[in-house]
């Protein structure tokens, strides 16, 4: 049986005639949230709706939509019998994945040098991921302010802000550790690269290399002995 956070519900709430998803897990609300729904987050709970304004029609095809590319996913969706679906969208990578691919090569990395590598990717000051980030919020901030909405100018520059006061000062901050593990290129002491061989005085057939076996693996600490008192008891 899947878990329940794969299991959603899209349909029209019979009190307010709102059009509502429940369910699901961060991924499916990632797929939702690209779908056009948005999020709704509650204390027990977080939950999707159509926007605002939306004409029947088309809160129609945007649920058909989500339908289709969360069954795409693998999700279990029940939804009304207008929303559903046989289509099934070929899925592409996202650009966040690309970037969370960041971390799983600092999982690996088994020296500062390869460390270094992977925080270049985030601070390189033309085409980083940071330099990326704060160019979209600058051009953001230029979009709000030619939307015409009261609040919209406030918005713009709160997001200048952002990128002056929190996006400039985390780049440095990584930019000052990555140069720092550049300098050193020494070998992680917990990690290695495992070389796949075996010892030479290793005469079992069934071993396959000399890596240590991961922390999670060690056998936890003996209890500790009891004490006299409590053995005479």
């Amino acid at each position: 049986m899947p878990p329940t956070d794969r299991f959603l519900d899209i349909r029209r709430d019979p009190h307010s005639d709102e059009l509502l998803a429940r369910g699901g897990d961060p991924e499916a609300h990632s797929i939702l949230q690209r779908a056009g729904f948005i999020a709704v987050v509650r204390i027990h709970e977080t939950y999707h709706r159509a926007p605002a304004a939306l004409a029947k029609n088309d809160e129609a095809r945007l649920a058909t939509n989500a339908v289709a590319r969360l069954r795409a996913a693998g999700y279990h969706v029940d939804c009304d019998p207008l929303f559903d679906s046989d289509a099934r969208p070929v899925r592409y990578p996202t650009l966040g994945t690309s970037v969370s691919h960041l971390a799983e090569r600092l999982r690996e990395a088994t020296d500062t040098d390869e460390a270094a590598a992977v925080l270049t990717e985030l601070t390189a000051p033309h085409d980083g991921v940071l330099a990326g980030l704060d160019d979209t919020l600058g051009a953001l901030a230029e979009f709000l302010d030619g939307l015409g909405n009261p609040s919209d100018p406030y918005t713009a520059r709160r997001l200048r802000y952002l990128a002056d006061e929190y996006v400039r000062v985390i780049h440095s901050d990584l930019t000052h550790t990555r140069e720092r593990l550049a300098d050193q290129y020494t070998p992680h002491p917990g990690r290695r690269a495992c070389t796949q061989q075996v010892p030479d005085h290793e005469t079992e057939r069934s071993a396959v290399c000399a890596c240590p076996p991961p922390p999670g693996a060690l056998p936890a600490p003996a209890p500790p002995p009891l004490s006299a008192a409590r053995l005479r008891r």
